[in-house]
C-alpha cells in the first residue's frame, strides 16, 4: 500500500491550471490555488514555488478522456505536462480519469454560493479537488 504524506493534483486546461493538496492518512483533498497558462504553457515558476511549498510526495493530474473513455485533443498536452512535471521535480506523477469532474466542481460550488461561486479560478481549483479526491478513494 502507498502511503503518501503529501500529494499535489493538477486539472490542467490550455488558459488556467486548479491545483489542490491532499494527504493520504486523512483521504481527503482541498482546494489550493489556480494558475494562469498561455496557450497550453504553464507558468513554471508558479508550479515550482507551490512544489518548494508543499514539499509534495506524489503528484496527480486529471486525464481528460471523451464519455466512450477515447482520447481528446487535450490528452496529449497532458501526457506532456505530466511527463514534464517528473522530468522537473523528480517526483512520481499518477494520472487519473477526470471526466465530469468540471461539472461536479461547479455542481458542488454552486450548492454553496451559487451563481457567485462560479468563477473560473475556483471551478478549476474545485476540479483538481476531485480529481484528487477520486485517486485517494481508489488507491
Amino acid at each position: 500500500m502507498i502511503v503518501h504524506k503529501v500529494l499535489l493534483s493538477f486539472d490542467f486546461g490550455t488558459h488556467s491550471i486548479g491545483i489542490a493538496i491532499g494527504q493520504k492518512l486523512t483521504g481527503t483533498a482541498h482546494a489550493l490555488t489556480t494558475i494562469k497558462a498561455q496557450k497550453g504553457i504553464p507558468n513554471w515558476n508558479q508550479i515550482e514555488s507551490v512544489i518548494k511549498e508543499w514539499l509534495p510526495n506524489y503528484i496527480v493530474v486529471g486525464l481528460p478522456l471523451n464519455m466512450d473513455g477515447s482520447e481528446q485533443q487535450l490528452t496529449c498536452k497532458v501526457y506532456e505536462f505530466a511527463n514534464s512535471l517528473f522530468k522537473r521535480f523528480k517526483i512520481p506523477v499518477a494520472l487519473q480519469d477526470e471526466r465530469l469532474s468540471t461539472v461536479e466542481a461547479k455542481s458542488l460550488l454552486f450548492e454553496r454560493g451559487g451563481y457567485r461561486a462560479l468563477k473560473k479560478s475556483q471551478v478549476d481549483s474545485q476540479a483538481a479537488v476531485i480529481i484528487l479526491q477520486n485517486w485517494l478513494d481508489t488507491h
